[in-house]
């Protein structure tokens, strides 16, 4: 089945968010007015003002017109004659799907392209949203391509938040986005987090007690499946009321969304934020990001951002004075590959890497059972490929949690173990006794063999520990 925007596949599966008893996309909620958005937007957003010569672009389409526009190369000095490749099949057992481009798509992917992304692949994406969130294309939202979803997201904070401006983001958050609002010079809420997503209590919480008279936070930043570092996943019951609360408050959510589709919980998967806003009175207050790394390549450097169209064309601004766009060849490897699979290939791909890194998730904690038990704790992740574990450094285990910081860089280290003290995923770098370990590449036997070590690190670090409450016992003793 080829997959387009015009026609795909609307069976209810465990893939949309349909087969969840919802009955999103039966009712259209009507979109806040594109006027909302005029304060949420940056000083930078509002004074960025479109390319000359992009904006112009889209005309050279225009039947009969000779385009005197752009300074294009011309493709007759390109080297490159042709272009094909093949790829598994997502059917266990299928045969490779064989992939040729033909003249004219050589010719684009080597070209400037438009700035919001591909046509194509974009139309594919929005086919996407419908099928895996019951987004219908309604004219309140549009879709962007970037170069991966942190481009987006640092385009997306750049047009929503000025110097000073207060942010919520959930603590512990992903640490490569705190660099993009520290550059903002704006002032980071954390919201508190659990296995069950963030703490809807921690957030009504901050917004109630606000100080009088001060601005309060526009946007709120979250990962919901698979949280980066935690591994959590926020359950329905969160969402629904992270969503009132940001309707409440009128906030805007970033739903930063790159293990959507690495779900391997053994529940059914829960509506995104971007599907739940339809059951909501007004639809728009979801900006979500997804992206192809985890599932496709990291090397394509291809993410993609959903949401109300104010929004996106300020990005897209953004877009048109820094990089001018995402890479039009990579764009069209994608499409071409995404549209022979057609969406429920896609969804059986998908399905099929999630299994695969549930596979190496049970791998890593069966070895943490045998080696950390008792000496670290944790809960299992449902998705992503993250563990994010307390190391109990302390044989009381009523004393003070302790700082994985000095074990992990510097001890753990010495002993050939790498991996991410806590510290670095808490906006304000407090000092923490948890680790984020990622599962994804290692094989069983360096599982294996780096638990073993970390588990010595952890027990010398105890002793060590015990001697110096044993030395200030005995100080006072004397």
């Amino acid at each position: 089945m080829t997959g387009n925007a015009d026609g795909f596949n609307n069976s209810e599966d465990a893939f949309s968010t349909q087969s969840n008893g919802s009955t999103l996309g039966v009712v259209s909620p009507s979109h806040l007015p594109p006027e909302f958005y005029n304060a949420y937007l940056s000083t930078a957003a509002k004074e960025r003002k479109p390319s000359p010569i992009r904006s112009l672009l889209p005309l050279e389409s225009t039947p009969g017109l000779i385009s005197l526009l752009a300074g294009k190369p011309n493709a007759t000095t390109f080297p490159f004659t042709s272009l094909s490749f093949t790829a598994r099949s997502p059917v266990d057992d299928g045969p490779e799907t064989a992939i040729s481009l033909t003249e004219t798509e050589l010719e684009e992917a080597l070209q400037y392209g438009a700035t919001d992304g591909l046509k194509q692949l974009r139309n594919w994406i929005v086919g996407l949203q419908q099928f895996s969130h019951g987004r219908k294309l309604d004219g309140g939202w549009k879709v962007s391509i970037g170069s991966g979803s942190l481009d987006l997201i640092y385009k997306a904070v750049a047009a929503t938040v000025n110097k000073g401006d207060s942010v919520l983001v959930e603590s512990p958050v992903y640490a490569g986005v705190l660099p993009i609002f520290q550059s903002r010079n704006c002032e980071l809420v954390a919201v508190e987090t659990d296995s069950c997503g963030i703490q809807s209590s921690s957030l009504r919480s901050i917004l109630e007690n606000w100080p009088v008279g001060k601005p309060r936070p526009k946007i709120l930043y979250t990962v919901p499946y698979g949280c980066n570092p935690t591994g959590m996943t926020a359950t329905l019951e969160r969402r629904k009321e992270v969503l009132q609360l940001a309707r409440e408050y009128n906030i805007l959510i970033l739903e930063d969304d790159p293990y959507y589709y690495l779900y391997y919980g053994d529940g059914p998967r829960y509506p995104s934020y971007f599907a739940l806003e339809l059951e909501e009175p007004e639809v728009g207050r979801v900006l979500r990001f997804d992206s192809l790394s985890k599932i496709l390549s990291a090397g394509l450097r291809i993410g993609f951002a959903s949401g109300p169209e104010p929004l996106i064309q300020a990005m897209d601004r953004h877009t048109g004075s820094s990089n001018l766009q995402t890479s039009t060849f990579t764009q069209v490897v994608a499409y071409k590959l995404l549209d022979a699979w057609g969406y429920d290939h896609f969804k059986i791909h998908t399905e099929k890497v999630s299994a695969f890194y549930r596979g190496k998730r049970d791998i890593f904690e069966r070895i943490m059972n045998k080696h950390l038990s008792g000496l670290a704790q944790w809960s299992s992740p449902e998705a992503g490929m993250f563990f994010w574990f307390k190391l109990i450094l302390n044989e009381d285990k009523i004393a003070e949690d302790g700082d994985s910081e000095a074990i992990i860089r510097t001890k753990a280290f010495d002993r050939g173990v790498l991996a991410l003290p806590g510290t670095v995923f808490f906006p304000d770098g407090r000092k923490t006794a948890y680790v984020r370990a990622a599962f994804s590449l290692s094989t069983e036997p360096e599982v294996e063999e780096a638990l073993k070590r970390l588990r010595q690190v952890i027990l010398e670090a105890r002793a060590e520990a015990k001697e110096v409450a044993g030395n200030k016992a005995g100080s006072r003793f004397w």
